[in-house]
C-alpha cells in the first residue's frame, strides 16, 4: 500500500497545489518559452500518476526539501496553465533510508506509474536502479553526480562531473595551489568524486595530500580540521553532504579562527555539493568565502532565473532561496511533462524516446537531453559564497556542455589530454 500522500506534505508548504489532478501544457519540442513549458496541439488528453521521491527528512533533508519544492513548482506552474495532459504527483518520503527508498519504489511501480523523480544521494539510486530495471519504470535524477553510469531506465538531469569535478581541479589548480586535502563522506559518491579529481588534479600537477572519510550524519570533526591545518594545504576539497557538511564547515572554520588563519582567503573550501540553504545552516561566518561548482546558482541574472526564484519565493516564502537541486528536480518535471505528450503514453520505453534530444529554456540557461547518454548538457560555473547567502559566479562556461559521465574525453587513464569545459570570467 501507497502512503498517505497528504502525511507527507506536512512539513513544507503546498499551497500553489490542489487536490484535484495536476494539468500541464505540453510543447512542441522545439519551441522555448521563458518558463520552460512545452505546448503540444491536438493531443488526447491523457491522465498520469507520477512518483516524486525524496527525503524531506533525514540527514540530508535541507537539499532534499529543495528537490521537492523544485519538483513541485513545476506542477504547480503547469497545472496553472492549462493544457490537454493531466497529472497527479504521489509524493513518498523515504527519511534518508536506503531500504525505504528500495520499498517505496517497488510501491510506486506496483501501483502502475511508470516515472518517478526522485533521490539525491547515488546510494539511494543505486539502491532503486534495480526495482525501475525489473519492473521497466523510468527513473528521473535531478543530482549531481561522480557518473560511470548509464542505465535505459534512468533519465539524468543532474550535472555529470566533466560539469562539476573537472572545471573546480582546474580552477583551483590555475587559481588557488597544487596541494588539496580531500574529505568525504564515506559512500560512492565521496570515492569516485575525489579518484576522478585526484587524477585530473594529478594532471595539471596537482598532489592530494589526504584523504579523509566520515559516515553520513556524522558531526565530530574538531580532530580531522586540525590536522588540516597541520597539512598545510591549499584548500580542501569536500565530500561531505548533508549535516556532516554543515558541521565541518562550523568546526573548521573555528579551528582556523583560533590559530588566526584567514580560511576564506588562504585555505578555502571548495565543493561540488554546496548549495544556497546549506549556507544558512552553517551560518553566516563559517560559510563565507567557500567556493562550489555546479550548473546552476540562484543568483543568475536571467529572465528566466528571475521569474523561476520569484515563483519560487511565493509559493515557499518560509523556504530558503532555491539551488541547483530545486532547479534540476523542476526541469525533470518540465522534460517529463513535453515527453509524456509527445509519446501518448508513459511507458518507459516511448518517454525515453521522445524525451532524446528534448530542449529546455531552463533557468540556468538552454538545457538539452543527450540522445546518446541520456545525461543533461548544463552550464558550468564556479562560484564563491557570500555573507547574504548567496553565491557571487566568478567563472561560467559561455554556452551549455556536453555530458561526458564515462570522462571518455578526458580521462588521465586514457592519455587523452584533461579537457574541462573552458570558462569564462564573470567576476
Amino acid at each position: 500500500m501507497l502512503p498517505n500522500i497528504a502525511s507527507h506534505r506536512s512539513s513544507f508548504p503546498t499551497r500553489a497545489l490542489h487536490s484535484q489532478a495536476l494539468r500541464l501544457v505540453a510543447t512542441a519540442p522545439a519551441a522555448f518559452q521563458p518558463t520552460g513549458v512545452f505546448v503540444f496541439v491536438g493531443i488526447r488528453m491523457a491522465h498520469y500518476r507520477i512518483g516524486v521521491m525524496f527525503s524531506a527528512n533525514g540527514p540530508y533533508g535541507v537539499v532534499a526539501r529543495t528537490l521537492l519544492n523544485g519538483a513541485l513548482l513545476a506542477f504547480a506552474e503547469l497545472e496553472a496553465a492549462g493544457g490537454p495532459v493531466t497529472l497527479e504527483p504521489v509524493i513518498v518520503d523515504p527519511h534518508g533510508d536506503n531500504a525505504a527508498y528500495r520499498r517505496f519504489s517497488l510501491d510506486l511501480l506496483g501501483s502502475g506509474i511508470r516515472n518517478v523523480i526522485g533521490c539525491y544521494t547515488s546510494s539511494s539510486r543505486k539502491e532503486v536502479i534495480p526495482c525501475f530495471e525489473k519492473h521497466d519504470g523510468l527513473l528521473w535524477y535531478p543530482s549531481h553526480y561522480e557518473g560511470f553510469e548509464s542505465c535505459d531506465n534512468v533519465i539524468y538531469t543532474g550535472a555529470s562531473p566533466n560539469q562539476h569535478v573537472l572545471p573546480l581541479a582546474e580552477y583551483l589548480a590555475a587559481n588557488v595551489g597544487l596541494r588539496g586535502f580531500c574529505i568525504g563522506s564515506n559512500y560512492i559518491w565521496a570515492w569516485e568524486n575525489n579518484r576522478i579529481f585526484r587524477e585530473a588534479f594529478g594532471a595539471m600537477s596537482g598532489t592530494v595530500v589526504a584523504e579523509r572519510y566520515f559516515p553520513v550524519g556524522d558531526t565530530d570533526f574538531e580532530r580531522v580540521a586540525e590536522t588540516i591545518v597541520e597539512q598545510k594545504p591549499d584548500f580542501v576539497f569536500n565530500n561531505l553532504i548533508g549535516t556532516s557538511a554543515y558541521a565541518f564547515f562550523r568546526a573548521f572554520h573555528a579551528v582556523c579562527a583560533r590559530q588566526g588563519i584567514d580560511r576564506a582567503r588562504t585555505l578555502p573550501v571548495a565543493s561540488c555539493t554546496l548549495a544556497e540553504p546549506e549556507l544558512v545552516e552553517i551560518g553566516r561566518e563559517a560559510a563565507e568565502g567557500n567556493l562550489s561548482s555546479s550548473v546552476y546558482f540562484a543568483s543568475l541574472q536571467t529572465p528566466a532565473n528571475l521569474a523561476f526564484t520569484s515563483a519560487y519565493a511565493r509559493m515557499f516564502p518560509d523556504a530558503p532561496i532555491p539551488c541547483a537541486d530545486a532547479e534540476a528536480s523542476y526541469m525533470a518535471v518540465k522534460l517529463l511533462a513535453g515527453a509524456l505528450a509527445r509519446a501518448g503514453t508513459d511507458e518507459a520505453r516511448a518517454v525515453r524516446a521522445a524525451v532524446a534530444g528534448q530542449r529546455l529554456e531552463a533557468p540556468q540557461g538552454e538545457v538539452r537531453i543527450d540522445p546518446d547518454t541520456f545525461h543533461a548538457w548544463l552550464t558550468p560555473r564556479i562560484a564563491r559564497s557570500a555573507t547574504d547567502f548567496q553565491f557571487q559566479v566568478l567563472l561560467e562556461a559561455p554556452h551549455p556542455v556536453a555530458p561526458d559521465p564515462y570522462l571518455v574525453q578526458s580521462s588521465p587513464r586514457l592519455s587523452v589530454p584533461m579537457r574541462p569545459p573552458k570558462l569564462r570570467v564573470v567576476q
